[in-house]
């Protein structure tokens, strides 16, 4: 790129308004000297981190300018040569503040996400930025910091959880709390999920705090507890006990991707604007105890077989929504032409059914993204080899479309099954319950595709619909249009989540904090 010392003179006749534009600062670029009259200069440590203009050098002004024009170019010449280094040094804290969140051991259970909140309470301190920990159980925090706006708008929330699934120490080949960087991966348990977004949407919130950034809408920070299992004292805490303190218009939390090839080529940035409601099914068989040397036709566990065997071939029916159609249509434009082909036709009359079981074959995420799923994944019955149960029961896991009519899908699965020996129970809803997609169409779903098409150019931004779940669904639940990202990552990365050498690119991840920071600008940011 050109505007080093050595060719000035190359940009000297530049027009003064061409310094101005700012364009996407790439993650990984070696910091530029300052001169010794920036150094310590305060203007350029509340410079955007993530961003830096054309001109990178102090620029000559022609002198058929008038005095103030030329002094204000070269203001903003010399403004503009101290801010990769600035970047830089965010990049370098949100390195530092990851690797000492990866440290903290917050397994669920029992979670001890405290010590995260305490952590993060610490470092606000230090800022001169004030927090307030709510807890439900012990050891259970709950962060919660703001900057306040002016109001012109209703708050923006950026948020993460704490806490991370548990492990499996041997099958891990490095230490999964000690933040092990090799091959320019940071390796930990939580990387992906979910400690890269809360690190991110930390470090966004205490750079704009740092910067005393003007904003036109309050900007919460919510580093919460107990996503893993166990909202009630998290989430639900959160929203049921303390709703005046996180309650906002918009929010980022995760969910998302942005996906990358092996070779480091950006494929498209994926946000989630809805997910999947997540609800047991039970299937319960009876039949006559007896002697195992007496088989029966009645016998439990063979009908429940029978019946888990039926629901595994059954491929529930398709129904695409405003966020999968979307989601399928923008993806052919940035896939090769065999994939494109699947994706354009999965509705088609006669080729559909075809693509549909191809997908499902070789791409299980996108299948299930188009249809209510089943998986069979504990299965009970039985106590001694020599004795025929009465009983079996066999746990489905279920994830309903969020507009699904249960009812009719259950007796859907009934007339499938054809069994009276077999009874299918459904289980009490938990706290993510059905609620409206985020929509496509707001300030920040655009917000978010400027800075895509800032950062990440010819891709695309994908909206996605979750085949898991988050705490997204009680923010929408209240009416919240919530939207989940994700760092940099390859399909093989994010296989890792909850598995074995759980990691991070962190180059991706400097690249992920500013596509973040770039969208909270352009949502909160004072407009003049």
């Amino acid at each position: 790129m050109a505007g080093g010392p050595e060719n000035v003179g190359a940009s000297a006749m530049t027009p003064p308004h061409a310094a101005l534009p700012w364009v996407a600062f790439p993650s990984v670029r070696p910091p530029r000297p300052r001169s010794r009259e920036q150094e310590g200069d305060p203007q350029l440590d509340k410079a955007p981190p993530t961003l830096y203009s054309r001109c990178m050098h102090p620029l000559p002004a022609p002198s058929c300018w008038p005095p103030t024009l030329a002094a204000t170019a070269l203001a903003a010449s010399l403004l503009c040569a101290g801010l990769p280094a600035t970047a830089a040094e965010v990049h370098d804290r949100l390195t530092q503040t990851f690797t000492g969140l990866i440290r903290l051991d917050t397994s669920n259970p029992p979670g001890n996400e405290t010590r995260a909140a305490e952590y993060f309470k610490a470092l606000l301190e230090k800022d001169g930025a004030r927090s307030e920990i709510f807890t439900l159980a012990p050891n259970r925090g709950n962060l919660v910091a703001r900057i306040k706006g002016n109001g012109k708008k209703k708050p923006l929330l950026l948020m993460g959880h704490t806490d991370v699934v548990g492990i499996e120490r041997s099958k891990w080949t490095l230490d999964p709390f000690e933040a092990v960087v090799k091959d320019g991966y940071l390796y930990g348990r939580g990387a992906l999920d979910d400690k890269s977004m809360t690190a991110v949407c930390f470090e966004v919130f205490r750079q704009i705090h740092r910067a005393k950034t003007p904003l036109d809408r309050d900007l919460i920070f919510l580093a919460e507890s107990a996503e893993e299992g166990a909202p009630h004292e998290g989430i639900d805490f959160m929203v049921s006990r303390h709703w005046d303190q996180i309650e906002c218009e918009y929010a980022l939390n995760e969910g998302g991707i942005i996906q990358s090839e092996p070779e480091g080529k950006i494929r498209f940035v994926g946000v989630a604007t809805t997910e999947k409601v997540p609800r047991q099914v039970l299937l319960s068989a009876h039949g006559t105890s007896g002697h195992g040397s007496r088989p029966r036709l009645d016998n439990a566990i063979v009908h429940l077989c029978a019946a888990v065997a039926k629901l595994g071939q059954w491929q529930p029916p398709m129904r695409m929504n405003e966020t999968t159609r979307t989601f399928f249509q923008r993806l052919s434009s940035v896939s090769g032409p065999e994939d494109a082909f699947l994706y354009t036709n999965l509705e088609h009359p006669r080729l559909g059914p075809l693509v549909q079981e191809r997908l499902r074959a070789e791409n299980t995420g996108y299948n299930s993204m188009l249809r209510t799923s089943i998986s069979p994944n504990i299965i009970n019955g039985g106590f001694r080899f020599n004795v025929i149960p009465a009983d079996a029961l066999a746990t489905l896991d279920v994830r309903w479309l969020p507009d699904e009519n249960v009812p009719a899908f259950i007796e859907a699965m009934k007339k499938l099954i054809d069994d009276p020996a077999i009874e299918i129970v459904l289980a009490e809803p938990g706290s993510r319950k059905p609620a409206a997609p985020s929509s496509i169409e707001t300030e920040m779903f655009q917000a978010l595709e400027r800075a895509q098409k800032k950062l990440f150019p010819g891709t695309a931004t994908l909206p996605l619909m979750l085949t898991g779940a988050t705490d997204s669904a009680q923010l929408r639940e209240k009416g919240v249009q919530a939207y989940g990202l994700g760092t940099v990552s390859t399909e093989a990365d994010s296989a890792r989540v909850h598995g074995n050498d759980e990691r991070v690119q962190l180059e991706g991840l400097a690249r992920f904090y500013d596509f973040v920071y770039e969208t909270v600008i352009d949502v909160a940011g004072a407009q003049h």
